[in-house]
């Protein structure tokens, strides 16, 4: 919070030092507790899920808590942005404790946990914000109802936690896509000159995932575990929301929602309506690509991210005129 003291130059000095220290601090301290944290059991049903067994995991847990510490450090925060902080890391310590346990707490367990925090998160938005939306193609807004507002904002919350988490299935993937996802919302944030503050935040947490991603590329040495993938979830959904358009998600999280999406629609339709769909492609997607179409992770990778991106540029080129 110091930055409210300073001029315009000093402000930009103190900004590069918030986002050099995310990414220094995510790096060394990962290194330096590796080591330290539970171990994974390897994936029965994923597509070489075994070769993860033994593999360090919870790494979020590390690289969340550098970016609170850094976004209260170097950040400029209000009372909402504390709240969102308080809420990240309860989706992190829910994502920990479940990767720190020797049995996995159960869809059930952690989707109800998931459901009270984006209910805390939606209320949390709309009583700052109100509930308006903007189509960002046009330019128009509209006002929902605060409470189908809310209704939605749970949705998009609840829906991107578990979409983030089911794509963080291969070395490197969800980092990526999230960190193009979040560029993508920082680029629309600053051409609009919404939430400075905000956006600046983004900047900081995509630092903390680089960091990550120095020791989850291909071959990784360890992996995020649902500390992490919940954490990404969370801040993208509000990330999303704090642009005015949260309908905006369908596009700059696309890669992320059809990769871990599917894969949700598949098993929910069987297991409550009995519906079977998409027989021939095996789910999450990225698991599909790697043993159907024999991509290599390297690939399913690249791949992916090239999609975003391409998706994430016409969107920027559209918007940001």
């Amino acid at each position: 919070m110091i930055n409210q003291f300073l001029n315009v130059s000093e402000y930009s000095i103190l900004g590069f030092l918030g986002v050099a220290f995310a990414y220094l601090a995510t790096c060394i301290l990962l290194g330096a507790f590796i080591n330290k944290l539970p171990q994974d059991h390897g994936r029965a049903f994923a597509h070489d899920g075994v070769l993860s067994a033994g593999k360090p995991r919870g790494a979020g847990f590390i690289f969340i808590l550098v970016f609170v510490a850094a976004a209260l450090i170097f950040g400029n925060l209000e009372r909402e942005t504390i709240i969102y902080l308080i809420l990240v890391v309860a989706a992190m310590m829910t994502g920990f404790l479940d990767d720190c346990a020797k049995v996995s707490w159960g869809e059930l367990r952690k989707g109800l946990l998931d459901l009270v925090i984006a209910v805390m998160t939606a209320f949390t938005y709309v009583n700052f914000n109100g509930s308006d939306v903007l189509i960002s193609f046009t330019g128009q807004t509209f006002t929902l109802h605060p409470v189908i507002y809310g209704i939605l904002a749970v949705i998009l919350v609840w829906g991107s936690i578990n979409v983030t988490n089911c794509a963080d299935g291969v070395d490197g993937l969800s980092g990526t896509l999230a960190s193009v996802t979040l560029g993508t919302v920082y680029i629309i944030m600053q051409a609009r000159e919404i939430t400075p503050e905000f956006a600046y935040l983004i900047l900081i947490f995509i630092a903390c995932i680089l960091g990550y991603l120095w020791y989850n590329a291909t071959p990784s040495t360890l992996m995020m575990g649902d500390a992490g993938s919940r954490a990404i979830g969370l801040f993208i959904a509000i990330a999303v929301m704090k642009t005015g358009s949260p309908f905006l998600y369908l596009l700059v999280a696309c890669v992320l929602m059809i990769d871990g999406g599917i894969g949700l629609v598949k098993v929910s339709l069987l297991r409550f309506l009995h519906i079977k769909i998409l027989t021939k492609i095996r789910t999450p997607l990225h698991d599909h690509v790697r043993k159907n179409k024999q991509w290599s992770n390297a690939q399913t990778v690249f791949k992916f991210a090239i999609i975003q991106i391409m998706i994430s540029a016409a969107v920027i080129s559209l918007i940001c005129k």
